[in-house]
């Protein structure tokens, strides 16, 4: 849900759920991919939505999507056509910086271990003026959140190794790029690996319920 006094607009790009987590076909089936990637939005947006002074969207065109949002009522920032995840993230940039948000906050769909305090970490770490705050994924290569003030401080590209691109395009600006190492959203589940970690680390999550309940716990600890 938005909240209209924010000072931080935060933008979701989804593109949809239907052909999510192809990396994850080995593991699960196309129903259980859907569900779990829907799972992981919404424990995102339970996330987003606990964090005080945060105006959150999604950036999506997909029905399914929209009536999600729908549901919970939070804003959507809708495009033409699926351009991919950078395009998604300038569209919310220009949003931000258009309609006088002081900071723009981007974090991906599928970070479901993502807590409040770990967005209000990020949030904290920039206290006023021009700057940049990134999170890596676990593995160091990818961006999994990134905080700018103003939104238009710098432009983002996504796709690996997105997370050096960005430290280096920040300091050709002149910005210190502080980083933050989150454990939940460093977890992006992309592999079948991160499905076994999510069950460790996010046990109560919408998305860690819902691999116990289709069985597929089970079935990740039996193929070892």
């Amino acid at each position: 849900m938005t909240n209209p006094v924010a000072t931080v607009l935060a933008a979701l790009p989804v593109k949809d759920l239907v052909n999510a987590k192809q990396r994850l076909v080995p593991a699960l089936t196309p129903d259980e991919r859907h569900d779990l990637a829907a799972a992981m939005l919404e424990d995102v947006l339970d996330a987003l939505d606990a964090v005080e002074d945060v105006a959150v969207h999604l950036v999506t065109r997909d029905p399914e999507v929209l009536a999600l949002a729908s549901r919970r009522g939070t804003p959507c920032l809708t495009e033409s056509v699926n351009r991919g995840h950078t395009e998604a993230v300038a569209l919310g940039q220009r949003v931000a910086a258009e309609r006088g948000f002081a900071r723009f906050l981007t974090i991906p769909g599928d970070v479901p271990c993502a807590t409040a305090e770990e967005i209000r970490a990020l949030i904290a770490a920039l206290r006023g003026g021009p700057g940049v705050a990134f999170v890596p994924s676990l593995s160091g290569i990818g961006t999994n959140a990134a905080l700018l003030e103003p939104p238009d401080v710098m432009p983002l590209k996504f796709g690996e190794p997105s997370f050096s691109n960005h430290l280096g395009s920040a300091r050709a600006r002149g910005l210190v790029p502080t980083v933050l190492e989150l454990p939940g959203i460093g977890l992006d589940v992309d592999a079948p690996d991160d499905l076994r970690l999510l069950l460790v680390r996010g046990p109560r999550t919408r998305a860690g319920r819902l691999l116990r309940a289709r069985g597929i716990a089970a079935r990740l600890a039996a193929a070892g």
